[in-house]
């Protein structure tokens, strides 16, 4: 890991973690989440949502702690199902202490997925919260039903901030069949930015979530080729990412930022370093998926895990 002085700063963690279907375990007759019911074919009860409750809370306490001794102070979320399993979180044995408020806005997504932002109070103030609507259309150019984008306005230790949580469109139908979708998606979170930056030059974003692509697929590059840093570029490699499809490794969980954060000198709020939070001990450990991350379900096959996303972070100074 690489080290970092403490000196006349402050050093905060902000993460993205996608929870691999935290559903509860009630039947939403509006949403596709049948699968997610007790009478379902996975068997999806309180005693499994409470063990992954459990495991989820246990990683997200641990993420940048070993570096700076803290838990994140901003978490953006993918695939909860509602503001209830997010308050099971919250209220986790690990986490009560933390004093994490919650932000989340129910989504048109057809599973009935969000996205949400965890906050710990007493760093974090927010100043707004909504969300922007992501229409989309499938083959037979018909509404496909996805995630909107959240947008947070707020001050960590009283420097101004805006947060935009993604979970663009899957990948389901194939990649090339969906990367205009993603490409859709690209383009608003880029209007969003640009509004911004048009009220506001100096204000510094950070857009973050699973993006379904990797750093250099079109849809991100739209970003990053002029607008913003994405300092996980270099992180993937044939060996490491945020998850794993048919053995091939993919960094689709990204956190990207404006470039004002990287500026040398009298910038009190400063991007230090990114990375993927990977332990052993939330990776499978044995069999032919051994060291990928360890999923709640393979298949239709319950293995208790965590997710199969790993989640991903970044590290900020604050000059005290």
């Amino acid at each position: 890991m690489p080290s970092i002085s403490s000196e006349e700063k402050d050093l905060f963690t902000i993460a993205f973690y996608n929870l691999e279907n935290l559903f509860d375990t009630i039947n939403d007759p509006k949403t596709l989440d049948d699968d997610f019911t007790a009478n379902s074919t996975n068997h999806w009860n309180k005693k499994r949502l409470n063990n992954k409750i459990q495991k989820l809370s246990r990683v997200i306490s641990q993420i940048g702690f070993e570096e700076i001794g803290y838990p994140p102070v901003l978490l953006g979320v993918a695939e909860v199902e509602n503001r209830a399993v997010l308050e099971l979180l919250t209220e986790s044995k690990l986490l009560k202490h933390k004093n994490y408020g919650i932000i989340h806005f129910d989504s048109p997504d057809e599973r009935g997925i969000d996205t949400g932002l965890l906050y710990r109070k007493e760093f974090f103030k927010v100043v707004d919260q909504h969300v922007h609507e992501v229409f989309v259309t499938n083959e037979h150019g018909e509404r496909d039903y996805t995630r909107d984008i959240l947008h947070v306005e707020g001050e960590l230790q009283g420097e101004p901030l805006h947060l935009l949580v993604n979970h663009w469109p899957s990948r389901r139908s194939g990649t090339q069949e969906t990367s205009e979708k993603r490409m859709t998606v690209a383009k608003i979170n880029r209007e969003i930015i640009e509004k911004i930056q048009r009220e506001s030059p100096e204000k510094r974003i950070l857009v973050m979530g699973d993006f379904n692509d990797d750093p250099f697929s079109a849809s991100v590059q739209h970003l990053t080729s002029d607008q913003l840093y994405n300092p996980m570029a270099t992180l993937l490699s044939n060996e490491e990412g945020s998850l794993n499809h048919d053995h091939t490794w993919h960094l689709f969980d990204q956190i990207l930022i404006t470039p004002n954060f990287l500026a040398m000198h009298e910038n009190r709020f400063r991007f230090e370093h990114a990375g993927i939070f990977n332990p052993s001990s939330i990776k499978t450990f044995k069999g032919p998926f051994q060291g990928l991350p360890f999923r709640t379900f393979g298949g239709r096959k319950y293995l208790g895990g965590y997710s199969d996303h790993f989640p991903v972070y970044s590290i900020f100074s604050i000059k005290s």
